[in-house]
This record gives structure tokens, sequence and C-alpha cells, in this order.
């Protein structure tokens, strides 16, 4: 009640905020975001869960950078799936057709549905080993027939 009267009065005591540590810049930056892998299966899932959007838990797979968003941890059998090499994991993860699965350093698994590629394409974890399978669309004559009267 005092400090509300000593505002209302115009008496507050005013203490300048020092400008030094200010900034307007994000705080975590991409380099920083790296998934370390020697770590529990909740410790994974926060790390990624807490970078989910920006600026995205990352990892390199296959020499490439690839950002994982989505994460819950999965308390289930292990699943089957194709094998995924992590770099820096103890374990491969594994595609499932529910996502991604990864493992933390004490057995449990983490779930991940969303993966992003460094060319900025995301797709669902679970498509990882088919996302470079394109299927050519074949029209017939009358897809085709409409499609030039779209033309």
């Amino acid at each position: 009640v005092e400090a509300v009267h000593l505002i209302a009065n115009g008496k507050a005591p005013r203490i300048p905020q020092p400008e030094e540590g200010a900034t307007y810049e994000g705080i975590q930056k991409k380099e920083n975001a790296e998934i370390s892998w020697d770590q529990p299966a909740a410790a994974l899932h926060n790390w990624i869960r807490g970078h989910d959007k920006v600026p995205g838990a990352w990892t390199t797979i296959n020499g490439q950078v690839v950002t994982f968003y989505g994460s819950s941890l999965l308390d289930a059998s292990v699943p089957a799936g194709q094998e995924l090499t992590l770099k820096g994991a103890s374990r491969p993860g594994l595609v499932t057709k529910n996502g991604l699965v990864v493992f933390g350093n004490d057995g449990k698994m983490v779930l991940v549905r969303n993966l992003q590629f460094e060319d900025g394409k995301m797709i669902p974890a679970s498509k990882y080993f088919s996302a470079d399978d394109a299927t050519a669309l074949e029209l017939t004559e009358e897809e085709k027939k409409i499609a030039e009267d779209i033309r």
C-alpha cells in the first residue's frame, strides 16, 4: 500500500536501469541449439520443445543439419522402424509410422513429429526415407482435356 501511495503522490524513487547487457537481439541463437545426445529422454524432450519454433533444436544427419520440431515423451515398447544414424547419438533413431523415435542415455524414448532441412523444406519425420520419392502425376485423357481448357 505504501508503494502505491508513493507512486500516486509522485514521490516513488526512480532508479535508472543500466544499459549494460541490454539488447534487442534474440537470446537464443541457432548455433547454441544443437542437441547433446548424452542426456536422459526427458531432457532431450525439454530441449527440443524449448527450442520449438525458434531457433529450433538441431542435429546432423548424413552430413546435413536437420531441425527437430514437435516432440513428446514416448512411454511404450520400442516401435518397429527403419534405423537412422544421428551424429553424436550412442543409439540410432528409428523412423516409424508416427515419427522419428530418438533415445536418451537412460534408454527412454522421445518421439519427434517434424523435421526441417537446411533448405527450409519441412516434412513429417515419418516420411524421412520417402521424402525424395516423387511420384509423377499421371492424368487421364479427360483430365488432360480439362487441364487444356483451364490453360
